[in-house]
Formats: C-alpha cells, sequence, structure tokens
C-alpha cells in the first residue's frame, strides 16, 4: 500500500525541549569530539541538533508512515541548514512538516521539514530529514524537492584533505545512550541479524556527526559556529570497530563536497559542507 498523500503539507504541533548541557557533553563524547567549545557547555555540537529535535520529528513519521512499515525502514539523507549556535540551556521550539514523497525500485522515500527557532523567535535550524520505506509500493512522486546536495563531479579534481579515524567497538552503545536512539539494531547483534545485517551498525547520525567533526577541525579552523550546513547520504552501514576515512573536496563558493568510507568501501555519498567566512 502507498503511502497517503493527503498528509504531505500538514505541519504539526510544535514541541519545545531544552538544550541540555550534560546531555550535549556526553554526545561529543560518543562522537569522539573534544572541541572545547563542546567540553566547557558554551555550544551543543552541531548534529546534536537531532536529539531535541526528535520528538517533533517522530509525530510526523508516526501520522505519514504505519508502524508496520517502519520496521523496514533505513534513514537515507539527512540534510542540516544552522542559522544559529546550539546554546545549552536554551529552549529549543520545533515543529515537522510532511514534506514529500518519492517512489523508486527499493521503496518509497519519505522528506520531513523540521523546523527549530529559539523561543525568543530567532531561527536556529532547518532539516529535512529522508526516510527510505522498503517494501513500500510505489506510488505517485508529490511534495516539493529537498535540496540538493549531489556530489559534483569535477570536485573530483580539487582534493583538500583527508582524515582517518577509527569507529570504536562500543561506539554505537555510546552513541544509542546519548542521542536516546536505542533502536536494537544498533545494540543487539540479534536483532540486527534478524532484518538481515551481520551485526550491530552504527547509526547513520552518528556517522554524520563523525564526518562533520572533520569538517569542522580541518577546514573551520575548530570553529562549529562557521557551519552553515552539513548534509549526506547514507550509502552503506558502518560496523563498530572499523575504520572511517573522510575525504573532503573544493567544490568552488564556500562548498566542501566529501564523502565517507569504512572497510574500504563508500558509507557516504553526496555529502556537502557549506562554511561561513570566519570572524
Amino acid at each position: 500500500m502507498a503511502l497517503p498523500l493527503d498528509k504531505l503539507g500538514t505541519r504539526y504541533e510544535t514541541r519545545t525541549a531544552t538544550i541540555d548541557v550534560d546531555r550535549a557533553r556526553a554526545y561529543a563524547a560518543a562522537t569522539n569530539d573534544p572541541n572545547p567549545a563542546y567540553l566547557t557547555g558554551l555550544l551543543a555540537p552541531p548534529v546534536f541538533a537531532v536529539v531535541p529535535t526528535w520528538d517533533a520529528m517522530m509525530v510526523a513519521l508516526h501520522d505519514v508512515v504505519p508502524a508496520a512499515d517502519q520496521v523496514a525502514m533505513l534513514h537515507a539523507e539527512q540534510d542540516m541548514h544552522f542559522q544559529a549556535p546550539l546554546v545549552p540551556g536554551r529552549p529549543l521550539v520545533t515543529f515537522a512538516e510532511a514534506y514529500g514523497l518519492r517512489s523508486g525500485r527499493m521503496g518509497t522515500r519519505f522528506t520531513m521539514r523540521v523546523v527549530s527557532s529559539y523561543d525568543d523567535g530567532t531561527p536556529v535550524i532547518e532539516q529535512f530529514a529522508t526516510m527510505l520505506i522498503r517494501g513500500v509500493e510505489a506510488g505517485d512522486d508529490a511534495g516539493p524537492t529537498p535540496p540538493s546536495h549531489a556530489f559534483p563531479p569535477e570536485a573530483k579534481a580539487a582534493k583538500l584533505a583527508s582524515v582517518a579515524g577509527s569507529v570504536d567497538p562500543d561506539q554505537a552503545v555510546r552513541y544509542a545512550s546519548a542521542s536516546g536512539d536505542a533502536n536494537p539494531i544498533h545494540v543487539d547483534d540479534d536483532a540486527a541479524r534478524a532484518v538481515g545485517l551481520p551485526g550491530v551498525i552504527l547509526h547513520g547520525m552518528c556517522t554524520m556527526a563523525l564526518c562533520g567533526r572533520d569538517v569542522v577541525d580541518e577546514l573551520a579552523g575548530g570553529d562549529p559556529t562557521r557551519l552553515r550546513r552539513l548534509a549526506v547520504r547514507f550509502y552503506r552501514p558502518v560496523f563498530p570497530g572499523n575504520d572511517l576515512v573522510t575525504t573532503m573536496y573544493d567544490a568552488g563558493d564556500g562548498i566542501i563536497a566529501f564523502e565517507a568510507s569504512s572497510a574500504g568501501k563508500v558509507v557516504v555519498r553526496d555529502g556537502r559542507a557549506e562554511l561561513r567566512q570566519p570572524g
């Protein structure tokens, strides 16, 4: 059965959550990011924005995607547009919108638009979260097309940096605790195998946070406030205990195209980061 087109355009009730300083620190630790701005509680890591906005996003997801179909759902893409830094202690007011549906041979992609501001109205972040619902029959494409973050082929000729790191054996367990995402495929081998995986896999958002850390450290002088946009397409799962290599390219106009690989295979495609000028 196809997903309901009539839900598109629905804007769901707002949710308010305070950016918790201890949880932001735990998130930084769970993503191996020792940036002093996070350790001191001055700022929360940019990708931490998914944590205080999760409940608002789930309202939209559960209204559009039946529970039975969520079992076969994968996080396909995440695109985060940062308008203001995440400041611990400040309340974040968020609403989600059922944005678009796109059909393909693997199933249906459902995109949610998630918009957050501080309680004084200051815009903070706009996110486009795309889920792939496998096995759901193809229906009509509907709703707006999310902003593109496709990798420009010509950028391959302008390599900027490559950062090699590792995924700790307990990384998924630590990330589950810090983020609140306790999907059993990330913490239980039997649960992962039950859905066809060889074992637990790292959360896609943890992989994204690791890539974002590399971009900020290598190309933004360690200043997370310079990060204006971070977007990825999750291509293959990352397994704890393996390496993770983030390779960055100059796509012009302050745009960084990047990919990530693990165990010799590409795991993140169509990575895009946009940086503000320093100062």
